[in-house]
């Protein structure tokens, strides 16, 4: 391509231009304002599609204040199968239809507040969502003293209410350590995230409320712990005194990598160790022989996430943007409506 070929981007004087109307009127009319006729309307909104037209995202910052943008800012959850696809799928869908456009920061390197900042002082976006919380989350309190809108994934223990989507992690591991008992586990363990994360602690007052003394934490590992080092790890628990028989597993890989602990050690899953997981994929619905499974819907999660950010950037007060997730036992994902517009709890 020669720079012969290459045509100047249409703005909306061109529009403006080629129909024979003001500049204004263009404007107006592409921000659907009803003063303007609908054939007006309709017909403007024809010819930029026709000429190519797409908005000047920087001219809008500039006039509106805003971005047009938020942003997820998305940690690494190895334990959770398809937790990234999900969590962008839900939003996305929570998106169809606005203004606004989703734009990913990873996280590896646990920046945390850092990148929050970074986001903030750029002015990157007008909002942003991110994940595992700790009790006293400095993102959560740099952002609520700025007033900059934003939504976590989990919650935390500070003296103020913040937007916030959860799962209910406490009763996940009450109703799973129920379910191993029930199936004739005596010394029930379970496994825990990293403790500087707010939901251990919700797991592990769930886990003790059904068993009390009885049931112990597993050492040596956290739900953050590689899959073959945490079947390392369980297979020598196994080999040890006094093993336990029964498992509660935050996470899908955790009870792959127990399936497989088990087994090499010559024991049966479901029979001599029985298991409760929590998945969020489904593949434990084909994974035999059948244990107890209970369900996170994350592309919900996303959706929710989504739904209550752009109601924060709009000026809705924080304490109507905040919702726990129930358990589910059986796989059913919660239908979510197709028209862009959240309908939140």
């Amino acid at each position: 391509m020669t720079g012969k070929d290459v045509r100047p981007r249409p703005t909306l004087r061109t529009i403006a231009s080629h129909l024979g109307v003001s500049l204004g009127t263009v404007s107006r009319a592409l921000s659907d304002d009803p003063l303007i006729a609908r054939e007006t309307r309709e017909k403007v909104r024809a010819t930029a599609e026709q000429l190519g037209y797409t908005p000047d995202r920087a001219a809008r910052s500039l006039r509106t204040g805003r971005t047009g943008t938020i942003i997820l800012v998305l940690n690494p959850h190895d334990e959770v199968l398809g937790f990234s696809t999900s969590i962008i799928r839900g939003i996305t869908r929570a998106l169809h239809g606005t203004s606004y456009h989703l734009l990913v920061l990873p996280d590896f390197e646990g920046q945390r507040d850092g990148l929050i900042r970074k986001i903030v002082r750029n002015r990157l976006a007008d909002g942003v969502i991110f994940s595992r919380t700790e009790p006293q989350d400095i993102r959560v309190r740099y952002l609520t003293e700025i007033r900059f809108p934003f939504v976590s994934h989990g919650r935390t223990e500070l003296p103020f209410v913040h937007p916030f989507v959860d799962f209910d992690n406490h009763e996940f591991a009450r109703c799973a350590a129920l379910s191993l008992l029930e199936a004739g586990a005596r010394r029930p363990a379970i496994l825990l995230p990293d403790p500087r994360f707010t939901f251990g602690g919700h797991l592990l007052e769930g886990f003790r409320v059904a068993t009390g003394t009885a049931g112990r934490v597993l050492p040596g590992v956290t739900l953050d712990t590689e899959g073959g080092a945490f079947a390392a790890v369980i297979g020598k628990i196994l080999r040890g005194p006094d093993p336990p028989d029964g498992l509660v597993l935050p996470g899908e890989i955790s009870g792959l990598a127990a399936m497989a602990a088990i087994h090499d050690a010559g024991l049966r899953p479901g029979q001599d160790v029985h298991l409760a997981v929590k998945q969020t994929s489904g593949v434990f619905d084909m994974i035999r022989p059948r244990i107890s499974s209970f369900y996170e819907d994350l592309v919900e999660t996303g959706y929710l996430m989504a739904g209550f950010l752009l109601r924060r950037i709009e000026g809705e007060e924080p304490e109507k943007l905040r919702h726990v997730q129930s358990v589910r036992v059986e796989r059913q994902m919660a239908p979510l409506p197709q028209n862009g517009g959240p309908a939140l709890p």
